[in-house]
């Protein structure tokens, strides 16, 4: 086979764009810090990367998740202790009101806090967190109760918030009205808070003077202080499990950021090496590419 100069001159160029193109891929690279900038370049890792980034943001949307639960639950729990301190005062009260050594004058001001401590008792009833209410199960937009203790919603059924915290993996984060502010006696057929006519009943006792009602009521509000401190352990019990929940989820964050970095980033000392050795070979292609080319007459006749 004849070899012509074109020949040569194609071959040459050819060889030169190979050249470049492999030195441009180290370019990139460097520029980048990545391994491939296409999924063509690499099928396998970019197929890789794509589950990885699946993964690590799964894991995103689950730590999200872990802390508005968390948060939700730290509300409820600090409403839980509140409560839990009013209970305890109105013990206080009705303990010093029943052993019939007040005058009328300091059943009166003892009456008077009764009243505010039953107004204190129906706000945190209705706490919000982010404007929504804590206590109202599915209707996170309307209140639980009214002043007088008179549930807003229908408390017959059990309503659970869940959050999802993990694949499979869910946990329940509200606590519900009738589970706190109702004796569970009939749910469906009183619409008012066993609670709260705790309260009134106290109110009207304070008001009658009426030291032996006041005591008969002692068991029923150390029966009310304990519901609240069995629904607040079990906030607390969740709290734990979203706190372990959230270490796991904090170190499989890293495990797969750190997978993901091994998958996709670029080892920057061997690409400036492989760099250094494609420039190297693109030069040397220059320089044979120059010597390569045959003169032409016109060179002769300089």
């Amino acid at each position: 086979m004849r070899i012509t100069n074109n020949m040569l001159i194609n071959n040459m160029l050819s060889n030169l764009s190979t050249n470049l193109n492999r030195m441009s891929k180290y370019q990139n690279q460097l520029a980048t810090g990545k391994k491939i900038s296409l999924p063509s370049d690499d099928p396998i890792v970019a197929s890789r990367a794509l589950k990885l980034r699946t993964d690590v943001s799964e894991i995103e949307q689950y730590k999200r998740n872990v802390d508005d639960a968390t948060s939700w639950m730290e509300i409820t729990e600090t409403t839980l202790a509140q409560m839990g301190e009013v209970m305890h005062r109105v013990r206080e009260l009705v303990v010093q009101g029943s052993n019939g050594t007040l005058s009328p004058e300091d059943l009166e001001k003892t009456r008077q806090e009764m009243e505010q401590l039953k107004i204190q008792m129906t706000h945190l009833a209705n706490t919000t967190y982010a404007g929504r209410y804590i206590f109202s199960g599915y209707k996170t937009d309307k209140p639980l109760m009214d002043e007088n203790g008179v549930f807003q919603i229908d408390i017959a059924n059990s309503e659970q918030i869940h959050y999802e915290i993990g694949i499979g993996d869910d946990i329940h984060i509200n606590v519900t009205g009738a589970d706190l502010f109702h004796n569970g006696t009939d749910a469906a057929a009183n619409d008012a808070s066993d609670l709260i006519a705790t309260f009134d009943s106290l109110i009207a006792a304070l008001n009658d003077g009426d030291h032996v009602a006041l005591g008969a009521k002692l068991d029923q509000i150390d029966a009310d202080i304990d519901n609240i401190l069995r629904v607040r352990s079990g906030v607390g019990a969740r709290m734990n499990r979203l706190e372990l929940t959230a270490n796991r989820l904090d170190d499989d964050f890293i495990n797969f950021t750190k997978l993901m970095s091994k998958n996709e980033d670029v080892d920057m000392a061997e690409a400036i090496m492989s760099l250094l050795n494609e420039e190297n070979v693109y030069r040397a292609s220059l320089s044979a590419g120059a010597k390569v080319i045959q003169p032409s007459l016109i060179d002769f006749l300089r």
